[in-house]
């Protein structure tokens, strides 16, 4: 079976570099690109199986076109892709029903393993047999929440009665532990597994 995919990515080199990326790492994919969401929504595909959408849009941003998306295609999963790495965004996108969120520091291999294990995810079991998986110590929750709220390690530190480098080592502890590179991914994983309220 084809896996059927759109980037939607106002900078068409990107567009072009995932593009090859994904043609290279993945078999039987078929490839669609769009520069904006009223572009996008033009696309020709009935089905689509995931979507890279850029948050920074010219006209309509990524945040607001997830909902047109998913009305026009129900069963797409929606990765956010950004160059920032912004918690408000990141759980504002996972609030609308993004499944993730892409950095576009990330190497092409990190990137083509986040892109093929959301391919590969069974969508209604996934969050809890996952999060079955996951163990982290209770201080590491307790840094994971902060986090999640979008306080920085010093604030965090500040809250908890702990030195800031004590707060940046559970951040990489966790970091390590989620499988992720950044504090904006954590806050999709601990949202998604319901490590987090």
């Amino acid at each position: 079976m084809t896996t059927r995919l759109l980037l939607i990515d106002d900078h068409a080199l990107f567009r072009s570099g995932i593009a090859m990326v994904l043609a290279a790492g993945l078999s039987r994919i078929e490839i669609f690109e769009a520069a904006s969401l009223e572009e996008a929504l033009r696309c020709p595909a009935d089905t689509l199986d995931l979507l890279l959408l850029d948050i920074q849009l010219p006209g309509i941003n990524g945040l607001e076109g997830i909902a047109p998306l998913k009305h026009r295609w129900p069963e797409a999963k929606i990765l956010m892709v950004s160059a920032f790495h912004e918690a408000d965004s990141a759980r504002n996108a996972l609030a609308r029903g993004a499944q993730g969120f892409i950095s576009k520091t990330e190497t092409p291999d990190r990137m083509l393993s986040i892109i093929a294990a959301q391919l590969c995810a069974e969508a209604p079991g996934e969050p809890a047999s996952l999060s079955e998986q996951i163990r982290l110590t209770p201080r590491q929750c307790e840094v994971l929440d902060l986090l999640c709220q979008g306080l920085s390690n010093k604030m965090i530190g500040r809250r908890l009665n702990l030195s800031e480098n004590t707060v940046r080592g559970h951040v990489q502890a966790m970091l390590a532990t989620l499988q992720v590179s950044s504090r904006s991914e954590a806050a999709f994983i601990a949202r998604r597994m319901g490590l987090v309220s």
